[in-house]
């Protein structure tokens, strides 16, 4: 029997801690956030998803043939090497193969199409069918410990992300009829290949603003809208325009984040999406070595009930992703973590006490 308050599915893999060396990005992390929340017991052994690898004509939705074709034998550049900031081995590039197929398996899950294909058809929120013209998922929170490389663009890798998962995993759905998507991307870095990877598609100038922090260009409702707010004086230096990119002073804390956080959202849910994708990254906490925010433990889980909490109530498929995280004791990582996490099951707890009502 599931244990009251559980979320619908947890995607994780123990394959996920890869060496790759003395690094800043601490890949035990997954397997430490998975151990304390089934320790706390925040998730059920019996709602974890182990998954398949993406498949290489999967990840050709989004990555050319060329650079698939150089990371899988190996012969990428060393100036290529240099830029995805990762050691090449065989190992690595199954692993993260294995972490895009998690993706692509959490968004399957959360909008009703089966983990390895098509089971069933979406359903509206009301519990119909949903017209293959027209699907509309209900809400469904999926959890993947781990994804969330934005920084992979469709010919190359970059800071720690040799595969685009959440852009596979949009085109995947899409393939399949779930076409209005909105990312949600609050790592402390731009989300700079997802938000190239969709910028070519219909879209407007952005609006002239004053506040030199905020450039915004809406897209199509039948669009992929690609929210990234980030340390705008951060990695990456080039920043592609998204559809809402809101860039944040150094130093910026809860309060200004939270602000600007309750402000966006209302405008990436404004055009009946279809499912949404949000890049939960640690890396906004105040002791992050990669990041320049002062975002406390506090702030970050008042950041997570409030991306959670807004989608809930639009009646959307959400998927959360992990992203970043590279706190100077790896303790705090995991503890944020594992909070999103616990946020999420509570999400589910009220969800399904309003269906019982």
């Amino acid at each position: 029997m599931r244990a009251a308050g559980a979320l619908s599915k947890i995607v994780y893999s123990a394959r996920y801690h890869v060496d790759i060396g003395p690094h800043v990005f601490p890949t035990r992390k997954y397997q430490l956030v998975y151990a304390r929340a089934i320790e706390t017991g925040i998730i059920q052994p019996s709602d974890v998803v182990e998954p398949l690898p993406a498949r290489w004509d999967e990840l050709e939705l989004v990555h050319t043939s060329e650079y698939l074709t150089k990371i899988r034998d190996g012969t990428l550049t060393q100036e290529e090497l240099a830029q995805l900031e990762l050691p090449w081995s065989a190992e690595m590039v199954e692993v993260f193969r294995l972490m895009t197929g998690g993706t692509v398996a959490a968004a399957r899950l959360a909008c009703g199409l089966g983990h390895d294909g098509p089971t069933e058809s979406p359903s509206s929120p009301d519990g119909r069918k949903a017209s293959e013209d027209s699907p509309r998922p209900a809400f469904n929170l999926v959890v993947h410990i781990g994804g969330g490389l934005h920084h992979a663009f469709a010919n190359h890798g970059e800071g720690f992300c040799p595969f685009n998962d959440v852009a596979v995993a949009v085109r995947v759905l899409q393939s399949n009829g779930i076409e209005r998507v909105a990312i949600v991307d609050l790592d402390v870095h731009h989300g700079n290949g997802t938000a190239f990877i969709f910028s070519h598609a219909r879209s407007i100038p952005p609006p002239r603003s004053e506040d030199r922090f905020r450039e915004r260009r809406l897209l199509s409702p039948d669009d992929v809208f690609t929210f990234s707010m980030h340390q705008q004086h951060n990695y990456p230096m080039w920043k592609p325009r998204g559809s809402l990119d809101i860039g944040l002073p150094d130093g910026a804390d809860d309060e200004r984040v939270l602000s600007e956080l309750a402000t966006a959202l209302p405008m990436v849910m404004a055009s009946d999406r279809q499912c949404v994708f949000y890049l939960a990254g640690a890396d906004p906490y105040e002791d992050d070595q990669l990041g320049g925010l002062r975002m406390t433990r506090g702030g970050l889980r008042q950041r997570d009930r409030l991306v959670i909490e807004t989608v809930r109530a639009a009646g959307v498929p959400l998927v959360i992703t992990l992203a970043g995280g590279y706190a100077r004791r790896i303790e705090d990582t995991v503890d944020i973590h594992t909070a999103t996490i616990e946020e999420a099951r509570n999400a589910t707890t009220k969800a399904r006490k309003h269906e019982k009502e």
